[in-house]
């Protein structure tokens, strides 16, 4: 499986350009649309471009599950912008996005994943409720997550806004495998394991 996991990706997307450059990216905003502040999906738009990359833009949450499944067949990379994580991962349960997802990626694609799209790997994601608010509208039982890793990934860690809540989560859960990544650092995971690695 391929990963590319990250706080903020128009900082640290340029690490992974020859995975990029010239390729077909499914975009997924889903994450940003309830969010007041939504600047990065801009800048993650303008990367893609500056790149090269053929960007097809598509909000999981209200396109029809054909579209999706053609969206994603014909990419090459699969990015899921920032925003919150509860919603995300609630949209691509409730659609059986996550299953399309997993297929896709189990034929060599590579998921891009920024901030709530890095948080929705992990086996749960209850780890992140003091940094995103569960919707009123949450329709899963649980908050298991996509289950692609065997950690859980901290964004923004002692970044502002949230050095505050960055710290106390990494208190509160020491229990679990958490790996905690600033703005300036990506997540590289292939066959050989995982690497954080990081912008100069």
């Amino acid at each position: 499986m391929k990963l590319f996991l990250c706080s903020h990706f128009s900082s640290v997307g340029s690490l992974i350009k020859e995975e990029i450059e010239n390729k077909k990216v499914a975009f997924i905003p889903t994450a940003s649309l309830r969010e007041g502040y939504t600047g990065y999906v801009g800048s993650a738009r303008k990367l893609f471009k500056k790149l090269g990359a053929i960007v097809a833009e598509i909000d999981i949450s209200t396109e029809a599950y054909s579209t999706i499944q053609s969206v994603f067949e014909d990419a090459d990379v699969i990015y899921f912008t920032g925003g919150n994580s509860f919603f995300l991962i609630d949209q691509l349960r409730k659609t059986g996005t996550d299953e399309l997802l997993k297929k896709e990626l189990a034929k060599g694609k590579l998921m891009i994943g920024e901030s709530a799209g890095a948080i929705i790997c992990a086996p749960s994601i209850q780890y992140i409720e003091q940094m995103d608010e569960k919707p009123e509208d949450y329709s899963q039982e649980d908050d298991a997550g996509l289950d692609l890793i065997d950690f859980y990934v901290l964004p923004h860690y002692l970044t502002a806004p949230f050095k505050k809540v960055t710290e106390k989560i990494m208190t509160e859960f020491s229990d679990l495998n958490l790996c905690p990544i600033n703005n300036r650092q990506g997540i590289v995971i292939d066959g050989e394991g995982s690497k954080v690695i990081c912008k100069d």
